[in-house]
């Protein structure tokens, strides 16, 4: 018997699978109430199972009308070719929208100066994407 968080997770990537986009925009109380479960729970899911780690970026509004945008940052055709670099993840979330053509500029600028692996500098565009999400930013 599956679990409720293991239910939101199925239902999210489903979700996901049928768009063409690699992006889903959802508002937390209309999937909370969907199915049928509290929006702390569709939170959970969404800070435990969908991190970059695997392969996606959560963008979340909050408010009147806020919403919460699940991306996925690595196409699945792609995963399976090979992992991106950091400078084409910053590409990436540009394509997507995620992110102005002003901070990828800053970010593909960073990432080049960075005396860094590219598993360090995938770690530092962790912490500037997620520093962006959280000011309303991008």
């Amino acid at each position: 018997m599956k679990n409720l968080a293991d239910a939101i997770e199925e239902f999210i990537i489903r979700e996901l699978l049928q768009d063409s986009e690699d992006s889903l925009l959802v508002q937390r109380n209309e999937l909370a109430e969907r199915l049928s479960c509290a929006p702390s729970q569709i939170s959970y899911v969404l800070s435990t199972r969908f991190t970059p780690e695997r392969g996606y970026m959560v963008e979340s509004r909050r408010g009147s009308g806020g919403f919460v945008r699940i991306v996925r940052v690595v196409p699945q055709q792609e995963k399976v070719k090979r992992e991106l670099a950091a400078a084409e993840l910053v590409q990436h979330f540009a394509a997507q929208r995620l992110i102005t053509q002003r901070e990828r500029k800053l970010l593909e600028y960073m990432l080049e100066i960075i005396d860094a692996s590219e598993a360090k500098k995938k770690k530092v565009l962790q912490q500037a994407m997620m520093r962006l999400s959280s000011t309303g930013q991008g």
